[in-house]
C-alpha cells in the first residue's frame, strides 16, 4: 500500500510540474498579448509603444503614427471588496485627464462588483478628469471628475477610484509633474 501511494504521489507530482512548464510560457504569451490589445483599446489613435521602467515603476509611453507621445498607459492593482482588482488605465500626456480603463484580472462577485467590467461601467473613465481626483458618487454625475457607483457595488466602484487615484498620484510623482 505504501509503494502504490509513493508511485501515486511520484506521477502526480511529476505530471503537474510537466504541465505547469508547458503552461507558463503560454500563459505569459496571452498575458502580453492582452496587455497589447488592451493599450491600443483605451488609448484612441495609438500606433505604438515602449515600456518604461523609472523608480522601480513600469508604465508604458504610447505613441501615435508620427510618433508623438500621445500619453501613458500604466496598469494600477489593489483590493476590491473580494480581492484583487487589476486595471489597465490610460492618460493623457499632461496626466490630467484619462483616456479609459480596461479590466485585466478581478474576482468580483457576479452581477454586481463584477459589473466593473462591463462596458457601461468603463465608459465613465473615457475623458474623465483626474485633477482634482476621481470621486465615486452614488448619484447622477455632476462633476467631469466623477463616476457614478454600481448600486450594490460601492465598495467596487470606490475601490476602483482609489486604486487609480493612487496610481496616478504616483506616475505623476515619477515623471515629476
Amino acid at each position: 500500500m505504501v509503494i502504490v501511494l509513493g508511485l501515486t504521489g511520484l506521477i502526480s507530482g511529476t505530471s503537474l510540474v510537466l504541465v505547469y512548464r508547458y503552461a507558463t510560457p503560454l500563459i505569459e504569451s496571452n498575458q502580453k498579448r492582452e496587455l497589447k490589445e488592451a493599450i491600443f483599446k483605451i488609448v484612441p489613435n495609438a500606433a505604438d509603444y515602449e515600456a518604461v521602467t523609472k523608480e522601480g515603476e513600469d508604465f508604458f509611453k504610447v505613441y501615435d503614427k508620427r510618433g508623438s507621445l500621445l500619453g501613458y498607459a500604466f496598469i494600477a492593482e489593489g483590493s476590491g471588496y473580494q480581492g484583487k482588482i487589476k486595471m489597465l488605465a490610460g492618460i493623457k500626456r499632461d496626466l490630467s485627464t484619462l483616456y479609459g480603463v480596461e479590466i485585466l484580472e478581478s474576482v468580483e462577485t457576479p452581477g454586481l462588483g463584477g459589473e466593473i467590467a462591463s462596458d457601461k461601467f468603463k465608459s465613465q473613465f473615457g475623458n474623465l478628469i483626474c485633477i482634482p481626483a476621481i470621486e465615486c458618487v452614488k448619484r447622477e454625475r455632476k462633476k467631469k471628475n466623477e463616476i457614478q457607483a454600481i448600486t450594490g457595488a460601492t465598495i467596487s466602484s470606490q475601490s476602483m477610484t482609489n486604486i487609480l487615484n493612487e496610481r496616478i498620484k504616483e506616475l505623476s510623482e515619477i515623471l515629476g509633474r
